[in-house]
């Protein structure tokens, strides 16, 4: 029998289709077998954001010391308000925020013939953006520089003054409490612009009083106090410290200025609860400089309140 002649062109048909058949059956890199490892939760393919904090939205500043609270803060000179007078004096008046989710703040002035007294009252929320860093440990930062600038002796972990730790700052600061617990987002939605109202008159008048307080953030005042000033002394009672047993991490600063046209002392309460810092600013001021204000019952008025205001934070 004659052969049937040799065809080249069928020849290379045949191998380019095994060739065909042979990739299709290897997988390479940028094939679908890849694409299902990484969908398998590969960990270097993903990357988780670090814990919100606890609060979301803030209250309103104004309404929330207790309006008895802020009647003993503001003592007056023993004569009768009237039930319009003890609103407008005990209702505060609201700080302006551009973001009331973020920053509230209300201040009280009294003036007497004795002085004047102011109370302020700071809050705000932090937020950090670096998913590496959650809102807890960015609102310790911040925290820690309020710290170091007031110059706290040092009295535990989570802060690093320049200043050595005196003989009388406690040992630790809480760490626990309330942070890094989900949810439970403070309750907001009131007019910070709103003061509450109150029936009835109270005991006291405002009368004339001393000179305006100036403008600062007096956590960070750098004016040295008075050689004068009894308290001045190695008394830890009395002295800045840091404060055990508020909230997360809080400390307490007290100055005595008499540099100005009168003499005013100044208490300074700041205390972190999760992603939340609160600064308290209570201050006396007098034209008479003979007569120091003492720092046992301005520290006394500003430490009962920053724990009524941590004590409603944590509902």
């Amino acid at each position: 029998m004659p052969r049937k002649p040799f065809a080249p062109g069928a020849a290379l048909v045949a191998v380019a289709a095994l060739a065909a058949g042979l990739a299709g059956c290897t997988g390479g890199p940028g094939t679908d077998g890849d694409a299902a490892d990484a969908k398998g939760g590969d960990p270097a393919a993903t990357s988780q954001s670090a814990e919100p904090g606890r609060y979301q939205t803030l209250p309103e500043a104004c309404g929330l010391p207790s309006r008895s609270t802020v009647r003993a803060m503001l003592p007056g000179d023993g004569q009768h308000l009237s039930g319009a007078e003890a609103d407008k004096l005990y209702g505060g008046q609201a700080d302006i925020t551009y973001d009331t989710d973020r920053r509230v703040g209300c201040h009280w002035t009294r003036e007497t013939d004795a002085g004047t007294r102011h109370l302020s009252l700071d809050i705000q929320r932090v937020v950090s953006y670096d998913a590496a860093v959650s809102d807890d440990d960015k609102a310790q930062e911040i925290y820690d520089s309020k710290e170091l600038a007031a110059q706290i002796p040092s009295g535990g972990s989570g802060s690093s003054p320049t200043a050595p730790p005196s003989k009388g700052a406690k040992g630790t600061k809480s760490t626990e409490g309330t942070k890094g617990t989900k949810g439970g987002a403070t309750a907001a939605g009131k007019n910070p612009e709103k003061a509450p109202s109150g029936k009835g008159g109270a005991t006291d008048k405002p009368g004339a009083g001393a000179s305006a307080k100036p403008s600062g953030d007096p956590s960070a005042a750098s004016t040295t106090p008075s050689t004068t000033d009894p308290s001045a002394s190695a008394d830890a009672s009395t002295a800045p410290r840091v404060l055990d047993g508020l909230a997360d991490a809080a400390f307490l600063n007290d100055k005595l200025i008499t540099a100005d046209s009168g003499v005013h002392r100044d208490v300074t309460v700041v205390f972190r609860t999760s992603n939340v810092i609160v600064t308290i600013t209570y201050d006396q001021w007098s034209t008479d400089k003979s007569m120091l204000p003492e720092s046992q019952e301005l520290q006394d008025k500003a430490r009962s309140l920053a724990d009524e205001l941590s004590d409603h934070l944590a509902e």
